[in-house]
């Protein structure tokens, strides 16, 4: 059984494995640590570990961004980043909710389309010859 928590520095460890894991190496523990510290990283968990993870801020223009949502690889394909994503639409503390994804990355625009995310623009020279895409949601019915 799955479950969502707000994640503690014990979490930490944990979280950056996946992290390497997924990029190869632990640049991000800083990151990671800071969001933790500021209650901004949410965890999914499968029964006791840690299977995937959000990390968000709401310094876009005053709304929310989902900065980063890492599966552990072998966790991938079961509904965690949809869990995750629906989870912090839940409890955002804005009305609107902004994410993005690389156009080579089909599987997270599929996720983001099938929670009702609208493509909002697209942001070139990020990763060369393959622009980023901004999405949004609202947590109200009207924008």
């Amino acid at each position: 059984m799955e479950h969502l928590v707000k994640c503690k520095f014990s979490d930490l460890d944990e979280i950056v494995k996946i992290d390497i894991e997924v990029i190869g190496n632990d640049s991000r523990r800083k990151y990671i640590n800071k969001a933790i510290e500021e209650d901004r990283c949410i965890a999914i968990k499968n029964e006791s570990s840690v299977v995937g993870f959000l990390i968000f801020d709401i310094h876009f223009f005053n709304c929310s961004f989902i900065s980063l949502i890492i599966i552990k690889p072998t966790e991938r394909r079961k509904g965690y980043a949809t869990s995750l994503i629906e989870y912090f639409i839940s409890i955002s503390p804005t009305n609107k909710i902004f994410s993005s994804t690389n156009q080579s990355n089909i599987t997270m625009q599929e996720v983001f389309k099938a929670i009702g995310f609208m493509q909002s623009g697209i942001i070139e020279n990020l990763d060369e010859g393959d622009p980023e895409i901004i999405y949004f949601i609202s947590t109200k019915a009207t924008v």
